[in-house]
């Protein structure tokens, strides 16, 4: 909804400002200078990236759009999906355990949290540092490392559609002034008519870099800004596992290690600590018995 509120505010400034000034929309309209500026911009773009990431950026931009960030209720439920199994690796046997990390989609505790059985990367990092855990050869600090390193891969291939967005942002100024060159030399062939005549066509040219730049700054960098600001939240849900499993490996009981990943959480979204322990001590057996 902000994007859209964001565009009605640029396009009604832009244009009402154009025609405080006393000029004529309908000039504007030109499309094939459109199709000319954002089809070489898409062109381009698919030629830049793979297919992979193509499909990724149009999923970024519906999540931007849908400003599908987490709310309070997944990150309550990420806390309390770990707050049950620091419990089961606490209290129960290797072998019990283990039958829920490794076929998570049957767990009764995953079951009991939906919003991280729906996040299938996120719950796939959560089995791996749980097994590894439970084999109990390795260090804190090893683990640390590998999930640090993992966060950063993560967060690699989560930012790709950022920069290939950022990317064709910066080259549609430029697009822009090759459509104008365009108008120009079609203007060049009728310098034998009117100067209206004239005229209109150059002018069509200018709409060129009119349309480029405003495509640049005005929609596809805000969008890309977007695209980070969402990703950016997502990925912090992998920091609140890595900070409250490492609390758990350095000794932390399972309701103080849920703490130490509450804690990574932004203030503005930061669940209080009444409504984290209402969520983990009672929250997914009042799922599961529902």
């Amino acid at each position: 909804m902000g994007i859209l509120i964001g565009f009605v505010v640029t396009l009604g400034c832009v244009l009402g400002g154009f025609m405080a000034m006393g000029g004529h929309v309908h000039v504007l309209v030109q499309p094939w200078e459109a199709v000319i500026i954002i089809g070489a911009a898409f062109g381009a773009f698919l030629i830049a990236n793979p297919m992979k990431t193509v499909k990724d950026t149009g999923k970024a931009v519906i999540e931007a759009f849908k400003q599908s960030v987490p709310k309070e209720r997944e990150y309550l439920e990420t806390l309390g999906v770990l707050h049950s199994l620091m419990r089961e690796l606490k209290s129960k046997s290797r072998s019990e355990v283990e039958a829920h990390i490794d076929n998570p989609e049957e767990s009764a505790i995953f079951q009991a949290f939906p919003t991280v059985m729906a996040n299938r990367d996120l719950m796939y990092f959560i089995c791996d540092y749980c097994r590894i855990i439970i084999i109990g050869n390795a260090r804190p600090h090893e683990i640390e490392a590998l999930m640090d390193e993992e966060i950063h891969t993560i967060k690699h291939d989560k930012m790709k559609s950022y920069h290939a967005l950022v990317a064709m942002g910066d080259g549609f100024p430029a697009i822009g002034i090759v459509a104008a060159v365009l108008g120009v030399v079609k203007a060049m062939g009728a310098l034998d008519q009117s100067p209206e005549i004239l005229g209109g066509l150059i002018g069509a040219a200018l709409v060129g870099t009119f349309l480029g730049i405003f495509m640049s700054y005005c929609v596809v960098g805000p969008i890309a800004a977007k695209v980070k600001s969402v990703r950016d939240k997502r990925n912090r849900l992998y920091v609140i596992v890595k900070q409250t499993l490492l609390a758990y490996m350095n000794g932390a009981l399972p309701q103080v290690a849920i703490e130490f990943g509450r804690k990574t959480i932004s203030a503005y979204d930061r669940p209080s600590i009444d409504a984290v322990e209402q969520s983990t001590m009672n929250g997914g057996a009042e799922r599961k018995a529902a």
